[in-house]
């Protein structure tokens, strides 16, 4: 079974917290780890977007992370070599963000997203598969700027 790990920073606390329990009810034979922040006094998102963008760069694993737009996190996620992480704010986005761009960490906005709209953003890029085809070639080329 797969292993989903998420992390936050405090701005994104409440929204990671409601959408652990929520995915742990929906998926029970996958495994969540919680890589923190676990409190709500005030972290260094990149500290936990690194956190989680290794572990799934290095273990082939998707994961999710949370701050207050999402935008930050993205943006230190695809720091990491290998990693493809998508900000999306519904579930067309996170589904598009899997199927055409094979993200493996989806990026979430606590101030910006509600829980019933981030949840089914979870579940849709949880349980979509990349489309190949002329995607991968497209894919590849991003792989390809890793280099430079």
């Amino acid at each position: 079974m797969p292993t989903i790990f998420l992390g936050c920073d405090h701005a994104g606390i409440s929204l990671k917290q409601a959408l652990l329990a929520q995915l742990t009810s929906q998926f029970p034979d996958w495994k969540f780890e919680d890589c923190g922040t676990h409190g709500k006094e005030s972290v260094d998102y990149p500290d936990f977007a690194r956190r989680v963008a290794e572990r799934v760069a290095t273990e082939g694993a998707r994961g999710i992370l949370i701050c207050g737009s999402g935008i930050g996190m993205s943006i230190a996620a695809n720091k990491i070599i290998g990693i493809r992480a998508a900000l999306a704010w519904d579930a067309t986005s996170a589904r598009l963000s899997r199927q055409h761009n094979d993200a493996n960490i989806l990026c979430l906005g606590e101030r910006l997203t509600g829980i019933e709209v981030a949840a089914e953003a979870a579940r849709v890029w949880l349980t979509t598969e990349f489309l190949e085809g002329r995607h991968r070639r497209r894919v590849d080329l991003i792989k390809g700027l890793e280099s430079c």
